[in-house]
């Protein structure tokens, strides 16, 4: 296989130890599990002659982004090829009155709001991780302005895919909405690479805004802070982010990024729009806020200041770790309706009082989606296990409220065996979609399912 590859490729495949052990490891504390080789393409014509060979020789495919996963998506468990598609990173074309534009998978979030921004235009999916926008699909990635914008379900109009057999489909097309067919494009995103490798992708792009502002709000307690989240929503101001940091968060950030807010259960917000209905939003904001035990709002609106908030945000996973820095994060996430995350949150609060170790939350709380960072002793197997305990007790805790074991994280290796209990006999649905598109189950086995190996 590996010669057959090198026929193609020549010096773009590497079966060099610290190239696979790089490829074999994600964010996550699962354990690292390299490829075989690596293979580093340059065109779909490329990724399909790959897929062909990987098929001749029954061997298991994993498609590679940035590495930013956070549930072992992109290691390779079973071994075979990794395909580190980061130097398919061209903006193709940008359609700047239809506000759409075509990427390759490499190409990253910043690099394309780099490049669309002259046009007035910017890609709303932020998950803070500057990831490729292949990877973001695959996972079906979220973010900090999801409560406006959606995630990447909203955001990807087409797609570009070479299946297990080497065929090249395209899914979707540039139109806002369409009724013909089965809606493919949604059926791969957030397929993280079980059904075949995304080659191109068509995304939706959004008007920068008139006028944005931010604030940071801290609150007598968390459950003063959630409230404010679900009374804003329920009075129907539009937001663009709601971030919550409870206090533990709120120190760690407050150190790592240099910040000199308050530590207290606090929330980020930020409006987009015109200067009238951001300084009308932001009012109606506040007042629900003091309502609620906030103690005051301090406002950012120069774009300066503004940035340094969000990248302390975007920060917030690192400036955890450095509150332990021996410690391995143990991180994951849920998604509860609205109507539920007060008291998800609040019983989650609860739980991780007796634990023996940090356990700093944050969140997308517009949407009802939040996260934990356990930072566990990765000597200690009490620590370990506890972690493994909270995250269990978290998911039950989620779906008991009609929530799903994860908002915007995935499957991966991490959650797979919460799969069943969220969707019931649907997964055997899901098994007979993976089995007709992939039938030797080469396409990134072992993810999704609990049972999964190639064939």
């Amino acid at each position: 296989m590996i010669d057959d590859l090198r026929t193609l490729l020549g010096d773009r495949v590497s079966t060099d130890p610290e190239t696979r052990a790089r490829h074999g490891t994600d964010v996550s504390s699962l354990a690292p599990a390299p490829p075989d080789a690596v293979a580093f393409p340059e065109s779909t014509d490329e990724v399909r002659e790959i897929v062909r060979i990987c098929a001749r020789h029954g061997t298991p495919i994993v498609a590679y982004g940035a590495g930013t996963s956070v549930e072992g998506q992109v290691t390779a468990p079973q071994g075979g090829l990794s395909v580190d598609l980061r130097l398919m990173r061209g903006i193709l074309a940008l359609h700047a009155e239809d506000m759409d534009v075509v990427v390759q998978p490499g190409a990253t979030r910043a690099e394309l709001n780099e490049r669309v921004r002259e046009a007035g235009l910017f890609f709303a999916v932020d998950p803070g991780a500057d990831a490729t926008l292949g990877g973001m699909a695959s996972t079906r990635a979220s973010g900090t302005n999801a409560v406006r914008y959606g995630t990447m379900r909203d955001n990807v109009l087409a797609l570009e895919v070479v299946l297990a057999d080497g065929a090249v489909i395209r899914t979707g097309g540039r139109a806002r909405k369409s009724a013909a067919g089965y809606d493919l494009t949604r059926l791969f995103v957030g397929a993280e690479g079980t059904l075949g490798l995304i080659t191109e992708l068509t995304l939706r792009l959004h008007a920068l805004p008139q006028a944005v502002s931010a604030a940071v709000c801290p609150f007598v307690d968390l459950a003063g802070a959630v409230e404010t989240v679900v009374a804003t929503l329920r009075a129907g101001i539009e937001v663009a982010r709601i971030e919550l940091l409870d206090e533990t968060m709120l120190e760690a950030v407050r150190r790592y990024s240099g910040l000199d807010h308050e530590v207290a259960p606090t929330l980020f917000f930020e409006f987009h729009g015109s200067p009238s209905a951001v300084a009308e939003r932001a009012r109606a904001t506040e007042t629900i806020a003091a309502a609620h035990g906030g103690r005051g709002c301090r406002w950012a609106i120069e774009p300066a200041e503004r940035e340094r908030l969000w990248r302390a945000r975007h920060d917030a996973y690192w400036a955890a770790l450095a509150l332990r820095p021996a410690a391995q994060a143990l991180t994951t996430d849920v998604c509860v309706p609205i109507s539920a995350l007060a008291a998800c949150i609040l019983a989650t609060q609860r739980d991780l009082a007796g634990l023996p170790m940090p356990a700093p939350l944050v969140g997308h709380v517009g949407d009802g989606n939040f996260h934990l960072i356990l930072l566990f002793d990765p000597a200690s197997a009490v620590e370990r296990q506890a972690a493994r305990d909270v995250v269990r007790r978290l998911v039950e805790r989620a779906l008991s409220y009609g929530g799903t074991c994860s908002g915007e994280h995935g499957i991966g290796v991490g959650k797979r065996e919460f799969l069943v209990a969220e969707h019931g006999a649907a997964v055997a649905t899901m098994r007979t979609l993976k089995r007709a598109l992939d039938p030797c189950n080469l396409m990134n086995p072992g993810k999704m399912f609990l049972d999964e190996s190639p064939k």
